[in-house]
């Protein structure tokens, strides 16, 4: 019997097990904290590895003799040493479609609760029962404010879409990998350079991809750089910001807030994490690495992991949809589409 691993138990996605199961093969489930070393000994033996956020290290993929396919149900390929599995020739393949409208609705709704200032109202109800017209609760239109797009991908895009013919905003974008052209089409202004970007706009969407060169994007001069009435959100992956610099920004006040999905460290903490004191911060939206996890982006998901599945077990060359150079790369046992 095939024996197949999927990792981050937490994320269920019942319609992959069962269909892995109903395929014949044996399926174990790992939870997120699995170690390096209980994970190498589930994989011994494993012919089929499936992951979202746990590490594959080249440590852990030297030891898995039987492996024949990687795939990360998600989009995020940065905790896999992708070069180890190169070598090994073992494929890798993610699902960079499923949630690119969803992502970016997730994205659209953390900068709306921000500018309507929605999180402090609702404590606010919750509490006392009403909120009455003071100065503290004064809100700001999203109609003639100006979105800034760091990374203008799929889910940019689709976010550039909302913000300029669904709330008229003006959108900027910076993005060393898209042309002008492709940005004008998309309703994008194209700017050269990030901290042009950054001073120009009222809302900071971070939608880059995680890479060493990207790592800390959105650093310390950076946030500097923003107004004191602008908002940055992030869900994309954390440590695209430089989180210590975020905080110290918000305490003291230097930006107007943050929206956030995505962390450096997760699962967040009420105590004990780096990034406890934005629990208590009234201009601070934290949401659990969750506007993914709709019933339509699961379902495109689960059915888009399974082909895939099915693809490394029968012997095809795997589907590859993303652009990203890294997995485009890859020489054996892959297709590009």
């Amino acid at each position: 019997m095939i024996k197949a691993v999927r990792t981050d138990l937490e994320l269920e996605c019942p319609r992959i097990d069962a269909g892995l199961r109903t395929r014949g093969l044996h399926l174990v489930t790992l939870p997120d904290a699995i170690g390096e070393e209980a994970l190498i000994k589930e994989l011994a033996d494993a012919e089929l590895l499936l992951m979202c956020y746990t590490p594959i290290t080249g440590r852990v993929i030297d030891a898995a003799p039987r492996l024949r396919g990687i795939v990360k149900y998600g989009v995020g390929i940065d905790a896999i040493d992708i070069e180890a599995a190169k070598r090994r020739r073992i494929p890798v393949v993610n699902v960079p479609e499923y949630a690119e409208e969803t992502v970016a609705e997730g994205a659209f709704a953390l900068m709306i609760t921000l500018a309507k200032k929605l999180g402090p109202l609702q404590r606010a109800m919750k509490s006392d029962g009403w909120a009455w017209p003071k100065t503290e609760w004064l809100a700001h239109d999203l109609a003639g404010k100006t979105l800034g797009l760091v990374g203008v991908g799929r889910i940019g895009r689709s976010m550039a879409r909302m913000a300029g013919l669904g709330f008229r905003m003006q959108v900027l974008g910076f993005d060393p990998h898209v042309d002008q052209d492709a940005m004008s089409r998309a309703g994008v202004e194209k700017r050269e350079d990030l901290s042009s970007l950054l001073r120009d706009a009222d809302f900071i969407s971070v939608h880059a991809v995680l890479q060493p060169e990207t790592r800390h994007l959105i650093g310390k001069q950076e946030l500097a750089q923003m107004k004191p009435s602008a908002c940055l959100i992030n869900v994309s992956r954390g440590a695209l910001v430089d989180e210590a610099a975020l905080m110290d920004a918000l305490l003291r006040g230097s930006i107007a807030g943050a929206g956030l999905d995505v962390y450096s460290q997760e699962p967040l903490q009420l105590t004990g994490h780096p990034l406890s004191p934005l629990f208590g911060l009234p201009n601070v939206i934290l949401s659990p690495h969750l506007t993914f996890y709709t019933q339509e982006a699961m379902s495109r998901l689960e059915e888009e992991t399974l082909a895939r599945c099915d693809e490394i077990l029968s012997g095809q060359p795997v589907l590859i949809k993303s652009h990203d150079p890294r997995l485009r790369s890859q020489l054996h046992g892959v297709r590009f589409g």
